[in-house]
């Protein structure tokens, strides 16, 4: 029988993990999650993810843009997300920043990174797996050049697995042929 925490992770995976991932406030959503997560479980995550919805105001970049000092301490004792102020005034302050981008320029900054898929071989096992690749590494620089936090390399990569610029289902996974037909 499949515990109640490995249904949630197979629903994520089979539903949403990998799969392309358009559109300024949804990347946003996912590179704050993505910063969350960092030090922790996923699946810790993928349970407050509803919380950290409300909390941050669905992640539309424009209203977390306006959040206030008063904002970021009601958030720091909100139960239902991780109550880290650092990632929390992070989250704020990336806010700020894709604000001031022209709409559409947080999702083409970020899908300029996705390496070519042609000629990537498909990973066999987890550990053909890299925490960090070129682009990853590349597109954390540029983040950071222009004022983001927390999106260090791991986390840029771990952004890009999960929005679908990279597939690293494995060669054997269900879900793989499912991603590179939406792909093509």
């Amino acid at each position: 029988m499949e515990s109640e925490q490995m249904a949630d992770y197979r629903v994520y995976h089979d539903t949403e993990w990998g799969r392309p991932v358009h559109g300024d406030d949804a990347l946003f959503e996912r590179m704050s999650l993505e910063a969350f997560q960092s030090g922790l479980s996923w699946i810790t995550i993928l349970r407050r993810r509803e919380g950290f919805r409300t909390a941050f105001a669905d992640f539309r970049i424009a209203e977390v843009a306006r959040f206030t000092d008063e904002d970021a301490e009601r958030l720091l004792v909100d139960q239902s997300i991780i109550r880290n102020r650092a990632k929390i005034t992070a989250t704020i302050a990336n806010a700020k920043v894709a604000a001031d981008l022209a709409p559409g320029e947080l999702d083409a900054l970020i899908w300029s990174y996705a390496p070519a898929r042609a000629g990537r071989p498909a990973p066999r096992t987890s550990g053909d797996l890299q925490p960090v690749t070129p682009e990853s590494t590349a597109l954390a620089k540029d983040l950071k050049k222009r004022g983001f936090r927390f999106v260090g390399p791991t986390t840029a990569y771990a952004m890009m697995q999960a929005c679908g610029l990279v597939n690293d289902h494995l060669a054997d996974c269900h879900v793989r042929a499912v991603v590179e037909a939406a792909a093509a």
